[in-house]
């Protein structure tokens, strides 16, 4: 109970801090003990950024941000309600932390150091998504530290679960900051050596309440390349050029532009959902992508140190999926940007690297920058 109420009042303490602000999500529809630990949900603050968190799966509720009018709405899809996360009606990764192993894991097993491990195959029965059928989604962070600007969770991912080895030790931060920047930061180690590639997932949709289409949004991606994907959305193992492709955002254009156009990458994936192969200049977090919709005014910018980005333009919403306000979002209404390393690399030799071993540490910084004009 005493911790309950500290966490109201501090909650309180950031919302007077930032002057006006919309109705946020109600605390008491995220309480909930699960596998022995507490549910909650935490609102941090800075600028002209809400941000409201649970950890349970480390999830990302809402994001309150201005219009070029100065209106404050929830720029992210998801659910008022703790109960609507852990059993989905639609869409399971909704906000989540995605891992161990964010994307795909073609036929469900990799090869390390000779042995050969096998992975939930919860992806067309044959691939692994997202970690698998439990993954880092449905498990209780453990809070550590709480701050009106920033809240850092804590997990333990233990050896052997869904077929993962090695006892991975996870913590991730969130932050917003003054210049209206959401931080997400990740640190891991392991006692094994075991395949590491972290991901955030929430889905945008810049004109909030869920009206409108992504395809009128305006991309551009700092990416030469990309990954092709065969019918199952696993990696062809080629790292392919954009030029004179559909996948050719290095100058912005609208995502609707060729999105229909007659191409079997576009029909893998029914739309985009691929990674790109990000023109690193620096080891370092630097800008990979923006995405600006011409009608609310909003702008989300990317930057990451991480050397793909994948771009899933909402393909399989299929109407079941709703918004915070409770309006039923339809096809192509919100897009995911998750930087990460590329999808299946356990499977290839040529692609970047997981493999984390003990006495490493995995970091992975990703920032999203809002504005609007």
């Amino acid at each position: 109970m005493m911790k309950n109420t500290a966490i109201f009042f501090l909650a309180a303490a950031i919302l007077a801090s930032c002057g006006p602000h919309p109705q946020l999500m109600q605390a008491e529809k995220f309480q909930k003990e699960i596998d022995g630990k507490q549910v909650g949900l935490y609102t941090i603050a800075a600028g002209d950024i809400t941000l409201q968190v649970t950890n349970y799966g480390a999830r990302v509720v809402s994001i309150f941000t201005p219009d070029a009018r100065g209106r404050v709405t929830d720029i992210v899809v998801g659910h008022d309600n703790l109960d609507d996360y852990i059993t989905p009606p639609g869409e399971r990764f909704l906000g989540a932390c995605v891992g161990p192993v964010a994307n795909r894991i073609g036929g469900a097993s990799f090869t390390l150091d000779g042995q050969t491990f096998s992975t939930p195959a919860n992806d067309n029965e044959k691939n692994t998504l997202h970690g698998g059928f439990i993954g880092v989604d449905n498990m209780v962070w453990d809070v550590v530290d709480y701050e009106p600007h920033s809240i850092t969770l804590h997990l333990l991912h233990p050896d052997g679960m869904e077929g993962y080895p090695g006892n991975l030790d996870m913590t991730m931060t969130y932050s917003v900051n003054s210049d209206n920047e959401f931080t997400v930061t990740y640190d891991a180690t392991t006692d094994k050596a075991t395949p590491v590639n972290f991901s955030n997932h929430p889905f945008f949709c810049l004109r909030g309440e869920g009206n409108g289409t992504v395809e009128d949004y305006e991309m551009s991606i700092k990416a030469s390349h990309y990954i092709p994907i065969d019918e199952l959305s696993i990696p062809t193992g080629e790292i392919a050029p954009v030029e004179g492709t559909p996948f050719d955002f290095r100058e912005p254009h609208l995502i609707g532009e060729r999105i229909g156009e007659d191409n079997v990458q576009l029909a893998n994936a029914h739309g985009y959902d691929h990674n790109w192969c990000i023109d690193k200049n620096t080891d370092g977090v630097e800008p990979v992508c923006r995405v600006h919709d011409p009608v609310s005014g909003r702008t989300v910018e990317v930057l990451s140190d991480q050397p793909g980005l994948q771009f899933y333009s909402g393909n399989f919403f299929l109407g079941k999926e709703k918004g915070s306000n409770g309006k039923v979002l339809g096809f192509r209404s919100s897009l995911a940007l998750e930087t990460q390393k590329y999808p299946d690399s356990v499977n290839h030799d040529n692609f970047t690297p997981t493999i984390l071993r003990p006495g490493e540490h995995y970091t992975h910084t990703c920032i999203y920058r809002f504005s609007a004009e």
